[in-house]
């Protein structure tokens, strides 16, 4: 199928500099990014956007050499964008799959774009060629699925005979059965491509670093808002709706779940927030999940006291023990260590609060919550895997506190970037004074 070319235009923003990972070098000139917004200046730093797309695309073609693949098709969003740049209805493409991305180990990007969408990519430099993308998917193509399906295997195929030099080994992030079968038709082997993203996207370049830390601005500006919003009275939905409107406001995208719940629906946890009424002297605990500017996620929890009498002791020692969680693992990570060793040696909860603990130590983030994570050494053998933290990563500590029948619970989580000498805190947002015993 023909394809329309794209016009390329230069990048709005470009400072001089080489892509290189965080690893490599300090990024401490690059954590003043915090206080700069990543917009056009004549007498200061800025992000490098043509930089970031070459550093991530590198990283993503080094994973497709070491696994030996001709290329890889994308549907997720998130990993189109991570390799190109370029997004559309985000949120919408995740569950409807019309709109993906041939990226082969050698040579020109093709991105199948939803119906007459071409012009949104337009500029960018990592993208040869717009084509209309065949959606196969049933809600596109109903009862015609296997027909649709077989048009697409065949111009995929097309690509990878093109670009491959002989490889038949084809990634894919998503792919449903009715295509597997109609790439088979063609020879072609596939692969899970999910993998292949993540582990590209693991280590963070100072460019990224710089845009992270714009979004947890934007986070930690909803975050003092709903703070300053919080009253007895109110319901949980319209302290969550406060967090959204910030986000929107300056540049964020979406957010990823509703985790917020007040007094007795703090514990257990993964209570979503709802109408419920917000009473004097509660709890009220919330994880951000946020994906805000330049589509980077910012994932916090915090948990604030409702009112302004002073907390109980319940909830100051909750509070205390997943404060004390959070900076006791904190202390432990370093690249070179490994996910038993840090598991082995964590924070290790009082009984009476393991079998409420969090599904994870840390996890890795950067457009979503990504690869690592850490189990708890009791959840490892059954749910975890092992390996290495490396500098570059960027990861939450969590934290959740909450008694078996306990009235109440706290969520705390903080991010970080593993650096060559331990970590980074980029969250910022203070914890609570007065849960945590302190005199205000």
């Amino acid at each position: 199928m023909a394809g329309r070319k794209i016009v390329m235009a230069p990048d709005t923003i470009i400072p001089a500099g080489a892509a290189r990972s965080l690893s490599s070098r300090s990024i401490s000139t690059h954590l003043a990014a915090r206080t700069a917004p990543p917009t056009l200046s004549d007498c200061e730093g800025q992000v490098d956007m043509k930089r970031l797309r070459a550093y991530r695309l590198d990283r993503l073609r080094a994973q497709l050499r070491a696994h030996d693949v001709a290329g890889i098709v994308l549907y997720d969003p998130i990993n189109i964008r991570y390799a190109t740049g370029s997004r559309n209805m985000a949120v919408w493409t995740l569950h409807n799959a019309s709109r993906y991305c041939f990226v082969p180990t050698e040579g020109p990007i093709v991105l199948f774009e939803f119906h007459n969408g071409e012009h949104l990519s337009e500029g960018l430099e990592t993208i040869a060629e717009v084509r209309p993308a065949q959606a196969w998917y049933f809600f596109g193509a109903g009862p015609r699925m296997n027909e649709k399906a077989a048009i697409w295997a065949a111009e995929i195929a097309d690509l990878v005979k093109a670009t491959g030099g002989g490889n038949r080994r084809l990634a894919a992030d998503h792919c449903d059965i009715a295509g597997i079968r109609a790439l088979e038709v063609h020879g072609i082997e596939i692969c899970d491509g999910q993998a292949i993203c993540e582990l590209a996207r693991c280590i963070k370049s100072a460019d990224e670093i710089a845009l992270m830390n714009h979004s947890i601005s934007v986070c930690e500006a909803g975050m003092a808002k709903m703070r300053e919003e919080l009253k007895p009275g109110m319901t949980e939905n319209e302290l969550w709706a406060h967090l959204h409107h910030v986000n929107i406001a300056r540049g964020g995208e979406w957010i990823e779940t509703r985790l917020l719940a007040s007094g007795g629906r703090t514990n257990p946890w993964f209570h979503e927030c709802s109408d419920r009424i917000i009473r004097a002297g509660e709890l009220v605990a919330f994880d951000t999940d946020l994906i805000g500017p330049f589509g980077y996620c910012s994932d916090l929890s915090r948990t604030y006291y409702c009112g302004h009498g002073k907390p109980s002791g319940e909830q100051q020692e909750l509070y205390r023990l997943a404060h004390e969680q959070i900076e006791t693992n904190m202390q432990l990570i370093r690249p070179g260590i490994s996910f038993r060793e840090l598991a082995e040696t964590a924070f290790k909860l009082p009984d009476r609060y393991l079998p409420g603990r969090y599904s994870v130590i840390f996890h890795g983030v950067g457009f979503c919550d990504e690869y690592p994570h850490c189990a708890y050494l009791e959840d490892i053998d059954a749910h975890g895997y092992d390996g290495v933290l490396e500098a570059g990563m960027t990861i939450c500590v969590e934290s959740y506190i909450g008694a078996e029948g306990g009235n109440e619970g706290v969520k705390l989580e903080d991010q970080v970037l593993i650096t060559a000498s331990g970590v980074e805190r980029l969250s910022t947002f203070p914890y609570e004074e007065a849960l945590l015993g302190r005199e205000i």
